[in-house]
């Protein structure tokens, strides 16, 4: 048995096996593995007598929940219409070039940056807005951005 089987039944252990449990359940799974990764997700319906479908349904119906690794600085940038207005699509564009990402490829190679666009980070008047893990930059350029995140991966011994 894998080392992450074992992770994954220590959890539904915790959990007395209890399907209706879950949401709780994917969420420490998520915290122990830092996303759902579909081998141990099939794993756990099976520990679970539930369906992988059923698994699967829950983990991509939650926005909390994700499929993919994210790098270890989550960069947040509103896109809404006071960051947009004020060009939030200019620091997008120079982050997604800085990293090596776009639309579809949202980790960097590296595994330290991961970008979310969100519709609103509910702080209009410092538009343009961007959060790098809990800690918010507001009233943003291009050039702050690639500031910030040169300084992260100077900080972690990278370029």
């Amino acid at each position: 048995m894998s080392d992450n089987f074992a992770k994954v039944d220590a959890i539904v252990k915790k959990y007395d096996r209890n399907p209706s449990k879950l949401i709780g359940i994917l969420q420490e799974a998520q915290e122990v593995f830092g996303y759902l990764p579909e081998e141990e997700m099939t794993y756990l319906a099976n520990q679970l007598g539930i369906s992988p479908a059923r698994i699967f349904g829950v983990a991509t119906f939650y926005a909390h929940f994700t499929l993919s690794p994210k790098g270890k600085y989550l960069i947040r940038i509103c896109d809404g219409t006071a960051c947009h207005v004020k060009k939030s699509s200019d620091i997008i564009a120079a982050l997604f070039k800085e990293l090596g990402l776009n639309e579809k490829k949202l980790t960097s190679d590296d595994g330290l940056f991961t970008i979310e666009l969100v519709a609103c980070l509910g702080a209009c008047g410092l538009a343009p807005v961007m959060v790098i893990n809990e800690k918010v930059h507001g009233q943003m350029t291009p050039d702050q951005a690639l500031a910030l995140v040169r300084e992260i991966k100077a900080s972690e011994g990278g370029n």
